[in-house]
């Protein structure tokens, strides 16, 4: 693993050559990249798959890209993370890319894929660490100023994906809410934002019974960070707008009273990678500095257990005086979410809100690991995200929110449950549950993301752990707006 990746020029250099399975032509007219290709091809068993490595000699890398008619940014961003597999073990201090103009068009997504695959956690390893240091960095360079430029952003955006990705992996005993705050400030001074915090005093103060009720329990007491990116210029296109990004930052999740058995706790880190992927989505948004205003808000709280808990049968009001019955203390992050959203709407006046979470295990048993479920009120909005998830490979899928949705979720004794004991229309109970909290006519996006915010396994692109989904899909919606 690299310690950083940069685009800058050296003196010598491994030169890379791409070449498509079904065009033998090089990709550069010059006499030496021509002969690597030909002897690549000359090589038994070489046949330039997509992602496929052969050393020609000692200074010259041929990769494949597989037939001209399937290359696509998915398809770089993966030919990108096999190239980072096989610069891994070579260990080069530089290469230099020689590209066709159709890999040029996606440069900054074979970017993100070299990137991404080089990320590990290491932060905490100790003495008994089997993992070999990092490597000095690896400089990448191509004539192409476009494509230097292209690959410039995908490696902004890349470092924001493994940014919330660290976050993520970040054990509960070091991160709790007032962690992420401090990473939230720390990002701040580091990228130009404005911050602010409302604190659990504060939070009662405003009324904001669910943020409350589910941290209370800790002695990391919840809180709601602020971050805002509002840029000197704006776009013509973005005047007027105000984008807000909501992340439920869970940074621990026991279940409470309803508590997760059968090491159903394992993993419930990950409950925070909504607000990881908004996080990380702001470190881009600022880094590019894109021209539109947009604003993050994360709900952060812990969900334990003490003898000031929340219970089942609780009635709590929140922050826009809806009254809720707690049937499940287990679905706490719709609470947190809820206060957030309604605090967002009344204070950010926002033009369009996202909630990013990790929410129902209905959304796992209905869409698997694949893609993330789309709730939407509003038919462009769903439209540029359905865009956007398409152009970073970051699948969403759009399922219904009726209003027998919304009346699925009344309560008997209070406005509101929390959670349906019946298990019907479960990945819906929680989009339908948040309606109550955004304005009517606000066009919202719920982006369910529990099937998606980690992975058992590795991939071509990530290693088994937090994969910072989100973080590219928010980036790419947002420069659209811009």
């Amino acid at each position: 693993m690299f310690q950083s990746i940069a685009v800058r020029q050296v003196r010598s250099a491994l030169q890379i050559a791409f070449v498509f399975s079904d065009d033998r032509t090089p990709p550069a007219k010059d006499a030496a990249v021509a002969a690597s290709v030909g002897a690549a091809f000359a090589s038994p068993g070489f046949r330039a798959d997509a992602g496929e490595c052969l050393l020609v000699g000692h200074a010259s890398l041929v990769v494949g890209l597989g037939t001209r008619k399937d290359l696509t940014a998915s398809g770089a961003r993966t030919i990108g993370a096999k190239l980072a597999k096989w610069l891994d073990r070579a260990a080069p201090t530089a290469i230099a890319l020689r590209a066709p103009v159709q890999l040029q068009a996606h440069a900054s997504s074979l970017a993100e894929g070299i990137a991404i695959a080089q990320w590990r956690f290491d932060e905490l390893d100790g003495r008994a660490t089997r993992k070999e240091p990092r490597r000095a960095t690896l400089a990448i360079w191509t004539d192409a100023a476009k494509t230097r430029e292209a690959f410039e952003r995908g490696l902004v955006v890349a470092e924001a994906v493994n940014a919330a990705r660290r976050f993520g992996a970040t054990p509960p005993n070091i991160c709790n809410p007032q962690w992420v705050d401090a990473q939230a400030r720390a990002l701040a001074r580091k990228a130009g934002l404005k911050h602010r915090v409302i604190d659990f005093r504060q939070a009662q103060k405003l009324g904001m019974g669910g943020l409350v009720n589910v941290g209370k329990g800790s002695a990391a007491k919840p809180c709601i960070t602020v971050l805002e990116h509002a840029p000197r210029r704006l776009s013509g296109r973005a005047r007027g707008k105000h984008l807000v990004l909501i992340g439920k930052t869970l940074t621990y999740d026991t279940g409470g009273y309803s508590l997760k058995v059968n090491n159903g706790m394992k993993g419930m880190k990950y409950d925070k990678m909504g607000g990881a992927a908004v996080l990380g989505a702001m470190q881009a948004i600022a880094a590019l500095d894109l021209p539109v205003r947009v604003t993050a808000v994360l709900g952060a709280a812990e969900n334990m257990v003490n003898g000031e808990s929340y219970r089942p049968d609780d009635i709590i009001t929140m922050h826009n005086g809806v009254t809720v019955e707690v049937t499940n203390t287990d679905a706490e992050g719709r609470l947190v979410l809820a206060d957030a959203m309604s605090w967002a709407c009344r204070t950010l006046k926002p033009t369009h809100l996202i909630d990013l979470a990790t929410l129902t295990g209905g959304v796992v048993t209905a869409l698997g690991h694949f893609s993330a479920g789309l709730f939407c009120n509003d038919p462009s909005l769903r439209a540029g995200l359905e865009q956007s998830a398409a152009a970073t490979g970051e699948k969403v899928w759009t399922l219904p929110l009726w209003p027998e949705h919304r009346d699925y979720m009344r309560g008997q004794h209070a406005d509101l449950i929390n959670s349906n004991p019946s298990r019907m229309a479960h990945p819906i109970q929680g989009a339908a549950f948040l309606s109550f909290f955004v304005d009517d006519t606000l066009p919202w996006a719920h982006l369910d993301m529990a099937g998606v915010a980690n992975s058992e396994s590795a991939t071509d692109l990530c290693a088994a752990g937090p994969t910072g989904w989100g973080v590219r899909l928010l980036v790419d919606w947002v420069r659209g707006q811009a």
